[in-house]
C-alpha cells in the first residue's frame, strides 16, 4: 500500500496501526501526531530527543509506515504547513475548542505571550551567526534597501521602511498600492537590495518580486519560515523564522525582532565603515600634507 502524502491520511493510519506497532514506534506516532510542526522543521537529532528516541528510530519508524526514509516521511509535516492555513474565522472556532476560557482576555494574554516567547527562543536556533552577518553586509552596502512584505509580513516592511531613514539608510517600501509593486522596483539594480517578507502560505506577489530583482542582480535579502519557501531559493541570503501560535493564531515576535536587529545593526556597521574609511582619508591628508 502506498503511503499517505497528505497529513490527514496519515493521521488516520498511526492511529488504525498504533496497535501493532513496537513500543518505540508507538511512541514516535504518538510524537508526530501531537507535534506536526516539530516533525515538520526539526532536524532528525532534534526531533529525536524531543520525542526521547534515538534518530535511527526515525528511520525504522518511517519505513515501517510506507515510507522510503524520514525525509519522505518529512515532507507530509511540511506540506502541511505549506499548502496549508486556516482562514480567521476557523481560527476563533480553533481557539475556541482547544480553550474553552479563551473568552477570558487575561488567559489569551498570557497564551499570545507564550507564543512570542516560543518564537524569540526557536529563532535564536535557527538564525545562523554567519547567515546574519552576510545579510547585514549586503544591506550595509546597498545604495537603496527596497522592503516588499505583504498581507502579514506588510508590517515588519512598513517598520524597516519607517526604522531605516531614522538611521540614515535610504529605503523604498513596495506597498503595491493599485498593483504598482513592479514599477516601485523598477529602478533596483545590483548596488541595491532587497529584504523579502514572507511565510507559508507564501504571497505570489512578494515572490514575484523577488524573482524580479534577482532578474536584474540585485540581492535579495529574505525572512521566511522553510528551506521549502521560493524565497529560499531566490535569496542570496535568507534567515528562518518559524513563529508559533495560539489558538492557530502565530505570533509575529521573532520576526519583528530580526527586523529590528537588521536595521540597527546595519546601522551600526555604515556608521563603523563610515568613520574608517575618514580615518584613512584623514592619514592621506597628512602625508600629503607632510610632502608638500
Amino acid at each position: 500500500m502506498e503511503a499517505p502524502r497528505d497529513f490527514d491520511a496519515l493521521k488516520l493510519l498511526l492511529v488504525s496501526r498504533r496497535a501493532d506497532l513496537p513500543r518505540r514506534l508507538q511512541q514516535v506516532a504518538e510524537f508526530a501526531v501531537a507535534h506536526p510542526d516539530e516533525l515538520a522543521f526539526g532536524t532528525a537529532a532534534s526531533i529525536a530527543e524531543l520525542a526521547s528516541v534515538q534518530p535511527s528510530t526515525l528511520v525504522r519508524f518511517a519505513k515501517a509506515v510506507g515510507y522510503s526514509g524520514f525525509s519522505d516521511l518529512q515532507s507530509v509535516f511540511r506540506h502541511r504547513l505549506r499548502d496549508r492555513w486556516p482562514d480567521y474565522g476557523e481560527r476563533l472556532r480553533t481557539l475556541h475548542d482547544a480553550q474553552p476560557a479563551a473568552e477570558d482576555p487575561a488567559r489569551l494574554m498570557f497564551g499570545f505571550a507564550e507564543a512570542a516567547s516560543a518564537s524569540l527562543q526557536r529563532m535564536r536556533q535557527t538564525v545562523a551567526s554567519e547567515d546574519l552577518d552576510a545579510a547585514v553586509a549586503i544591506l550595509a552596502g546597498a545604495e537603496t534597501i527596497y522592503l516588499v512584505g505583504m498581507r502579514r509580513a506588510f508590517p515588519v516592511a512598513a517598520y524597516l521602511a519607517y526604522a531605516l531613514p531614522k538611521l540614515g539608510i535610504r529605503s523604498l517600501l513596495i506597498d503595491n498600492v493599485a498593483h504598482l509593486g513592479a514599477d516601485q522596483l523598477a529602478h533596483v539594480g545590483p548596488r541595491d537590495a532587497l529584504v523579502a517578507i514572507s511565510f507559508s502560505p507564501y504571497t505570489p506577489t512578494t515572490v514575484e518580486l523577488a524573482a524580479a530583482a534577482v532578474a536584474r542582480h540585485a540581492p535579495v535579502v529574505a525572512l521566511t519560515d522553510s528551506p521549502f519557501s521560493p524565497l529560499a531559493e531566490l535569496a542570496t541570503v535568507w534567515l528562518e523564522v518559524i513563529e508559533a501560535d495560539f489558538g492557530a493564531f502565530r505570533s509575529m515576535a521573532a520576526t519583528f525582532c530580526l527586523a529590528m536587529t537588521l536595521a540597527v545593526a546595519v546601522g551600526e556597521r555604515r556608521s563603523a565603515d563610515g568613520a574608517a574609511s575618514a580615518a584613512r582619508q584623514s592619514t592621506v591628508d597628512q602625508g600629503v600634507g607632510t610632502k608638500l
